[in-house]
């Protein structure tokens, strides 16, 4: 979005509209006469709500889709949990071999937050004292009770935001609802213990209740993209939906699952009433709704929340570009080629008929040499493989092309891309607009938005409450919006999934599946896998859903390589470039027989002369014993981290942790 989330670009106007200069946030700690303006003139109080928007969201030149901020002390940006998935590779600090469990160890997550000091910051617990100030003041001044009320069910829905992202971390946590004074050290009204996990869910609701009471239901113009009380609504039932799962649902509880099923129904009500729906503009059948709904700004009805980003010229005062166009794009057109989707992730998409790839009973036949052949619409809109179309402004017909040859027979492999691969032989293109400019800034001027909750959440988290509580028709109904707004096609009535009808665990299964794939590279899938207790099958769930453990596997990409004839090509020079070339020429315009357009000719490549094989160099190769993906069952509960139990002994650690005072005792489960 180009207006209103570029919230940093609005708080710099309003200040100098008000003349504060960086005084204001100065004034907002001590709580100066200056800071009794702010409270006062609803063009600084919107300032102060600005400048809090902007220390949850992206910063400029951000990735968004793929980052998190739930890995790191200070809110800031990254792909650690992304990388802790099937979704991307790498090695973290939660899935590497550790000697012990240990809150002095950066596997304790450092998201619980820094001690909160007097100099402006942006971590967890300064972010909740910048708005409990609001909170806390603001109802002391004579504001118009209209522009009041919005600017706090604004706030209310920020607390009830960061105190989720702590929650389904850590379990209970300190709840702060007023406004701590940072400078006056260690006293004891600043010692606030750990509040049970119940408590803390009842508190996260109520904030959100309240966001839903004050907010509107939309916001148009400028203020479009502000949250509303829909998406105030949705959230209440992400968290209630994580409530009621199995990490913190051991038991099965069928209230829970009521409870969440009755927030999430409200929630998608609300939003309908209000104009919010599946973005449907476009062409089911070929996925084209499906891939464009990124590119819908105001009025956009998917973006129930979304972080905002636009295009102005990198280095300007206003700029807030987003970083994703150009981590996507290869480095052969001065993209950045950093995103490097695992097999694992590929594979997980079904074919154009819904069916699993491995499903006998679908209509189409999955090739592995011809992995792209026939699948879900949304698989092209996800990702570009060697030989697929992939526009931007300068070349509406740009190829990619990953395939690799050895120039002697026991030599390296060399690959077509010079600048450099990015590793898996397959690219992410998730939400690329196919009209981004390389030649400015190399794709850096992007303002693509990243749409945080989307309505297909909505649906899909309503659906897995619904089978929850054994409404299994209901569950398979929501199934059935997704699948059809995607485009699959529907040969058994319901788009793939018959195998699944009457069976509460193989929907759920179902479920989770779906999530893996319409919100791939969206930062879900680590909190999906996490709340199911997915990663190592301690409690027996992937066994009771059929869902693979990630737990001591490694995640691959491909190689694809050339054969001449019967044979691998090994020579110097491209195999497959112009009209010399030694084996065919890719782009060859004058097609063999019986082949009458490029995508027949791509069929063509593969059925002889390209070879694809499963790579196993994304996760570490140089350690000894083959470096695995290790989960520990702590991490389903983080313990917090020496950096905060030092300063704060009075904080209850988490059961199966240690801490200064030797064993944790806090129960999450609470």
């Amino acid at each position: 979005m180009k207006r209103i989330l570029s919230i940093n670009l609005l708080v710099y106007s309003f200040l100098l509209l008000a003349g504060c200069s960086d005084k204001f946030l100065q004034e907002k700690r001590d709580m100066t006469a200056e800071n009794e303006r702010v409270f006062q003139d609803p063009i600084l109080a919107q300032a102060y709500i600005d400048y809090v928007y902007g220390l949850f969201l992206p910063a400029n030149n951000g990735t968004g889709f793929v980052s998190t901020n739930t890995a790191s002390d200070n809110g800031s940006y990254n792909n650690i949990f992304a990388q802790t998935t099937d979704e991307l590779a790498g090695e973290t600090d939660f899935n590497k071999e550790w000697a012990n469990i240990s809150f002095i160890n950066n596997h304790a997550n450092k998201y619980f937050g820094q001690r909160m000091g007097t100099n402006i910051a942006n971590n967890t617990w300064t972010r909740l004292r910048q708005i409990n100030l609001f909170l806390t003041e603001v109802d002391k001044y004579g504001m118009e009770e209209e522009i009041k009320n919005k600017l706090k069910g604004q706030m209310y829905f920020w607390r009830g935001w960061q105190y989720f992202e702590l929650m389904r971390l850590y379990g209970g946590v300190p709840l702060v609802l007023t406004a701590q004074n940072p400078a006056v050290g260690d006293i004891e009204e600043n010692s606030v213990p750990r509040s049970s996990t119940s408590e803390t869910i009842a508190q996260i609701c109520a904030d959100l209740d309240q966001a839903v009471a004050l907010l509107p239901g939309r916001w148009n113009g400028a203020d479009w993209g502000r949250i509303t009380s829909g998406a105030a609504a949705a959230v209440k039932g992400r968290v209630l939906l994580t409530w009621a799962s199995p990490l913190f649902n051991p038991n099965d509880d069928q209230s829970r699952w009521q409870e969440a099923y009755d927030a999430n129904l409200a929630a998608k009500e609300l939003l309908e009433k209000n104009g919010f729906g599946l973005y449907n503009v476009g062409n089911l059948e070929n996925g084209e709704a499906w891939g464009n709904m990124w590119f819908k700004e105001e009025d956009n009805p998917e973006a129930v929340i979304v972080f905002g980003f636009n295009k102005m010229p990198k280095g300007g005062n206003f700029t807030k570009n987003s970083g994703w166009e150009q981590a996507i794009r290869p480095r052969g057109i001065n993209g950045a080629g950093s995103i490097s989707p695992t097999k694992q992730m590929v594979d997980a998409f079904p074919m154009k008929d819904g069916k699993e790839i491995d499903d006998v009973t679908s209509s189409y036949t999955f090739d592995p040499n011809k992995f792209y052949k026939d699948r879900d619409p949304r698989f092209y809109k996800s990702f570009a493989y060697n030989g697929a179309v992939w526009p931007y402004s300068g070349d509406q017909n740009y190829k990619l092309w990953t395939y690799s040859w050895k120039e002697t027979g026991n030599g390296a492999y060399k690959s077509t891309e010079t600048r450099g691969a990015n590793g898996a032989g397959i690219y992410v293109r998730k939400a690329s607009n196919l009209s981004a400019n390389n030649a400015i800034n190399n794709f850096e001027e992007s303002g693509t938005d990243y749409m945080e909750f989307r309505f297909a959440e909505v649906i899909l988290n309503l659906a897995e409450c619904a089978v929850g509580i054994n409404k299994l028709t209901e569950g398979m109904e929501g199934l059935v919006d997704i699948r059809a707004r995607a485009g699959i096609e529907n040969k058994d009535g319901y788009y793939g999934l018959s195998g699944s009808v009457g069976d509460r665990n193989r929907l759920f299964r179902a479920i989770l599946n779906e999530r893996k794939i319409e919100f791939a590279y969206e930062g879900k899938r680590f909190y999906d896998l996490r709340r199911w207790m997915l990663f190592d099958n301690e409690t027996g769930m992937n066994t009771k859903l059929g869902i693979p453990v990630l737990n001591g596997t490694r995640r691959t990409g491909y190689r694809i390589t050339i054969k001449d004839g019967m044979s691998e090509y090994i020579g110097v020079s491209d195999p497959m470039l112009g009209g010399n070339a030694p084996v065919i020429d890719r782009n060859a315009t004058d097609f063999p027989a019986g082949v009458t357009n490029y995508d027949e000719y791509v069929d063509y490549l593969y059925d002889n002369y390209f070879v694809v094989e499963e790579r196993d160099d994304l996760d570490r190769t140089n350690a000894s014993p083959t470096w695995t993906f290790r989960w520990y069952p702590e991490y389903y509960y983080f313990g917090i981290h020496q950096n905060v139990m030092e300063g704060s002994p009075y904080l209850e650690q988490t059961k199966g942790w240690n801490s200064i005072q030797g064993a944790g005792t806090f129960d999450p489960l609470q």
